[in-house]
């Protein structure tokens, strides 16, 4: 091989390394956010059933206030579904009227069923 064809290699593979070395991949997109009456609805289903697992009876809805009202024995439940200025939907479980113990029992039970039909 004479020089010029080593010298030609050289600057053939040195290229095809730098040009190799700057490709960046662009950075994965995220899906767009779901619209807020989706979210509030799943969170708002989600409520509703993780009272029913709960063996909560569900007494009163009101879907604009997003409030749950509901009974289990001498236990009374009030569960709200908020949505929050930051576009995030806050979900509370109060319970009162029964035993602390059976009161966070079933605080517990909620929150954990909650989360399950949330897929958490």
């Amino acid at each position: 091989m004479t020089k010029t064809k080593i010298v030609a290699t050289g600057i053939a593979a040195a290229a095809l390394l730098t040009i190799q070395g700057c490709y960046t991949a662009p950075p994965p997109s995220a899906p767009p956010p779901r619209p807020m009456t989706e979210r509030f609805e799943q969170s708002w289903q989600a409520a509703k059933g993780a009272a029913y697992d709960a063996n909560v009876r569900v007494t009163q809805e009101d879907r604009a206030s997003g409030t749950l009202r509901g009974e289990q024995g001498a236990s009374k439940v009030v569960i709200t579904v908020v949505p929050q200025a930051d576009q995030t939907i806050q979900v509370g479980f109060s319970v009162s009227g029964g035993d602390s113990y059976q009161e966070a029992n079933l605080k517990k039970n909620l929150t954990r069923a909650y989360q399950q039909r949330m897929g958490r």
